[in-house]
């Protein structure tokens, strides 16, 4: 099973993804923001405590930013894996490669390959995997240049996932249809 849920900022999707894997013997939860190691971010050690909070105890989380290599990681592993948000994945990607500088192509060329490196991985490796991401349509976005830019990369970075995907969900005011 590949699901992606999508929805708009707290609606519902991170607990809906959940509850496709709860059933899982072992889940590898993916937080694919700044790793607490490197960068300290007390709002996101906080985000992190309460999801580990109400999953049961035999998750696991992996903090990475290597989306494709902590995907390898989980379903080598034998695990089901969940990662919890590409929006989240998208912006540390852009910040640590300097890319909310970079021109349109030169940032859309750098997440296409990390994006191809994901869908190959989905391709090859068998194994439950469910990706948590932000649907751009329903959010609001900045209109200037950065905010075009991330809404523009996470549309492409959706879609690609989409269709490598068997199922999307779209989660609004935690009512979820399928796609």
């Amino acid at each position: 099973m590949r699901i992606l849920v999508t929805g708009g900022v707290r609606s519902g999707k991170s607990r809906h993804a959940e509850s496709l894997l709860a059933a899982a013997p072992s889940v590898a939860y993916v937080a694919p923001g700044p790793t607490l190691e490197e960068e300290p971010d007390p709002d996101w050690a906080a985000r992190l405590a309460s999801h580990q909070a109400r999953r049961p105890q035999r998750w696991r989380t992996v903090e990475s930013r290597d989306l494709a290599g902590a995907l390898v990681e989980g379903l080598a592993a034998g695990d089901a894996v969940m990662v919890d948000c590409l929006g989240t994945w998208l912006t540390g990607v852009m910040d640590s490669r300097g890319l909310w500088e970079a021109t349109s192509e030169e940032a859309t060329a750098a997440v296409s390959a990390l994006v191809d490196d994901a869908v190959e991985v989905l391709g090859r490796q068998s194994g439950d995997v469910v990706l948590v991401t932000n649907e751009v349509g329903l959010g609001v976005v900045p209109a200037h240049r950065s905010g075009r830019l991330f809404r523009d990369l996470l549309g492409l970075v959706n879609q690609r996932l989409a269709e490598a995907c068997d199922e999307v969900h779209l989660v609004i005011a935690g009512r979820v249809l399928k796609l």
